[in-house]
């Protein structure tokens, strides 16, 4: 990196966004009105914004809802003063955060606002979650969720549903993140974590009211390049529950095509964790998780195969990673000794990368049996989707050829 990229990177830029901002609807004279202010900090005495938005040379502005409510038909905007993430309460920052730092936080507790019931860790890079997990406590949620990508956490965003506790606070501080969010933090927790001087640690105490967002929805602005605006409902995932989730089943030609065998209460649980998890990913995606952990997160393709196999690869390097990492101290990358490689790589081929056992989740339907066919060639049993293809018949045979359960949730999970 050259001495004026890193010296951009160092500038604190004071944007010249107003204080204030309205963004009216108007529908034969009746106007609804959306009233924000823009947020800033005092850091070392001095208030300051946002750092800069996606990229240095971008001037940004955090603004915050305070007054009006949108009512378009039978759903309403999330009521103001219900705070996350527009109002941060900074108790370490170094650096004071940029654009990508909120909107990864926004995106972790975007989807960590459905394992409310148990401590759960979502740790997002360049705002997709590379590693996820819940565990009975919190100190394990974290291990599982690093390890499930520790190369991709690497600088992250780590947002937790529980107050951090010491041994947390330990294990992240081993680590190199930016941003660290949780509701509060437990006596000696900010000592061990003040020691990375330029760790962003933000406390959002409403993250323990993060279940009475499930099904709130917020206006979406999309800006054109032209200066046009796109705006949208944000997405609210239908299925919650095991009851939401029907066994998959259809019609084609004449002959009803049903999946020979309902999931058990684990792969349940992890079609209910995975379907969730994946409300945050960038489409079109496809991941895999198991026993409440993300193990393969694909991203952004432009076809579901492609993703599948994304997925799929990303499992066994992890995997590796983590072997290599857990017995001899050094990323896979950094490994030298070609017999040592070996033993490692002849482990995670013999456990399929872990994806033995998993689920696979995909954000949109199938279009052709060939996108399961790449999860269940690596021994997945559970399969879910929204379902709708022509020819999910397809998809039903190959499930049904391994005795791969598959349920459908009728709701497409698409994230741009």
């Amino acid at each position: 990196m050259s001495n004026d990229l890193k010296q951009m990177y160092k500038t604190i830029m004071d944007d010249h966004f107003p204080p204030q901002m309205e963004i009216s609807f108007v529908d034969d004279g009746r106007r609804q009105t959306l009233f924000y202010e823009k947020v800033d900090w005092t850091i070392d005495n001095i208030r300051k914004g946002l750092r800069y938005g996606e990229n240095p040379g971008q001037e940004a502005a955090l603004y915050r809802m305070i007054n009006g409510n949108l009512i378009l038909g039978q759903t309403e905007t999330i009521k103001p003063g219900k705070y996350l993430v527009s109002d941060i309460e900074l108790l370490q920052s170094g650096k004071h955060p940029g654009k990508t730092n909120l909107t990864d936080a926004d995106n972790a507790l975007n989807i960590l606002r459905y394992f409310s019931d148990q401590p759960a860790v979502i740790i997002v890079k360049h705002n997709n979650p590379c590693g996820a997990a819940m565990s009975d406590s919190l100190e394990e949620a974290y291990h599982k969720a690093y390890m499930a990508d520790r190369v991709a956490a690497f600088g992250g965003c780590i947002a937790v549903n529980r107050p951090i506790d010491k041994p947390t606070a330990e294990s992240i501080a081993r680590q190199y993140a930016e941003v660290v969010v949780a509701p509060d933090f437990e006596e000696g927790a900010m000592e061990i974590l003040a020691k990375k001087k330029n760790l962003r640690v933000i406390r959002i105490k409403n993250i323990d009211n993060l279940s009475t967002f499930v099904g709130q929805r917020v206006v979406e602005f999309k800006n054109l390049m032209d200066g046009g605006i796109v705006a949208q409902w944000s997405f609210a995932p239908q299925a919650l529950d095991k009851s939401d989730f029907v066994l998959a089943q259809c019609e084609y030609q004449g002959k009803n095509y049903v999946i020979n065998r309902p999931p058990i209460e684990q792969e349940y649980a992890d079609i209910r964790f995975g379907w969730l998890l994946e409300s945050g990913i960038t489409s079109n995606s496809v991941i895999y998780v198991k026993d409440g952990v993300s193990v393969g997160i694909g991203t952004g393709e432009q076809d579901r195969v492609g993703v599948a196999e994304i997925a799929r690869d990303k499992a066994y390097r992890k995997l590796a990673d983590r072997y290599c990492f857990e017995s001899h101290g050094i990323s896979y990358n950094d490994l030298t000794d070609d017999a040592q490689k070996a033993e490692i790589d002849s482990r995670v081929q013999i456990e399929k990368g872990g994806l033995i056992g998993a689920t696979m989740v995909s954000d949109a339907f199938f279009p052709f049996r060939d996108g399961i066919d790449v999860g269940i060639r690596e021994g997945v049993s559970a399969v879910v989707q929204p379902g709708g293809s022509l020819n999910d018949y397809q998809s039903i045979e190959a499930c049904n050829e391994k005795d791969v359960t598959m349920v459908l949730t009728g709701q497409r999970s698409f994230k741009h």
